[in-house]
């Protein structure tokens, strides 16, 4: 229970932090996207090396790959009929929607993760993630007429629902079978996945252009070396 509330709060304070950050200043946009981009590098090989391949340990590959396409396809769904109207006017609140979204899938994994060891790498990459992704909206939210009181109250109910997460997927998951475990951890990987295809990436090339290739290269390894060790 301490170790799940420890991974919960240092993940939310990357959350918090983001949005202080993206209240009171304005980012160049190239920094931004740069985040974006090693934070998506960071948390595609904390999803191939972390979930997928300890779901394929823990109940076997279909199971694992099940998960991910179910995973895939819900987030699919929601951004389709949920995200898609707001963006544009409403872009702040996008992705406060979309950081929420796929926000509970990845604390749900980590929480899950913590019955079979903790994954430094894995809160690393979602710490690194939730730093530029509140950053963002906050911007957009302020830049849209919402005051800082708002912008900063909406975050830290985020960060509280997302750092509750992590301990209902260790308390309430963790007792979960072999092939239950290994469908969550599937069902995570693959809301994540589609949320960088989707939202992360895109976003980045957007603002900061092919070169963020390089801090995508360079989330993925720093991730990579944290799983390692």
């Amino acid at each position: 229970m301490a170790q799940a509330l420890l991974f919960g709060g240092v993940a939310s304070a990357a959350l918090l932090l983001g949005a202080v950050l993206g209240a009171l200043w304005t980012p160049p946009e190239h920094l931004t996207a740069a985040a974006l981009a090693f934070a998506g590098g960071a948390l595609t090989s904390a999803l191939s090396f972390e979930l997928f391949a300890e779901a394929d340990k823990i109940g076997g590959v279909w199971y694992a790959a099940i998960g991910m396409l179910v995973g895939a396809a819900v987030f699919i769904a929601v951004d389709a009929r949920l995200l898609s109207g707001m963006r544009g006017s409403g872009a702040g609140l996008a992705l406060l929607a979309a950081a929420t979204l796929d926000g509970i899938s990845e604390n749900l994994a980590l929480g899950v993760s913590l019955v079979e060891g903790a994954s430094v790498a894995l809160l690393a990459a979602i710490s690194a993630a939730n730093l530029p992704e509140a950053l963002g909206s906050a911007v957009r939210m302020r830049e849209s007429g919402r005051s800082i009181r708002f912008v900063l109250a909406t975050w830290s109910a985020t960060a509280v629902l997302l750092a509750a997460s992590v301990v209902a997927g260790r308390l309430l998951l963790g007792g979960a079978s072999g092939g239950m475990l290994a469908l969550l951890l599937g069902f995570a990987g693959g809301a994540i996945l589609a949320a960088l295809a989707v939202t992360v990436f895109p976003e980045a090339f957007e603002h900061g252009g092919p070169y963020v290739a390089f801090a995508t290269v360079a989330g993925f390894l720093a991730a990579y070396v944290l799983s390692e060790t």
